[in-house]
């Protein structure tokens, strides 16, 4: 595999690691710690990647999970910032999501 090559595959792996917590998550809630451990990884490769879309993906999962367990104040503080760096595109169903969701974390 050449550089580009590479790059390409590596441009998914924060969303198939996204998508690996919300399986986890569908399995079982006792799955919950690998479920969060799995959001926080894809958001990490997301950043250093350079790749808001799908940072913003992870931190809405991860955000639900949170929200979830009780933990709103760090759930609302973990997406307040993913989602405010984004200048446009307000009309996608990524930022659609994220803002409905912050919505129902400050109520």
């Amino acid at each position: 595999m050449n550089d580009v090559q590479v790059r390409h595959v590596r441009f998914y792996e924060p969303e198939i690691i996204r998508l690996r917590g919300e399986i986890l998550l569908a399995q079982a809630s006792g799955n919950a710690a690998k479920a969060e451990a799995a959001f926080r990884q894809a958001m990490a490769i997301a950043i250093q990647q350079s790749c808001r879309a799908i940072e913003l993906r992870a931190a809405v999962s991860l955000t639900r999970l949170l929200s979830n367990s009780d933990r709103k104040a760090e759930a609302r503080d973990l997406l307040t910032p993913v989602y405010g760096a984004f200048t446009e595109g307000f009309d996608t169903l990524d930022l659609k999501r994220a803002k409905a969701l912050l919505d129902e974390l400050h109520a």
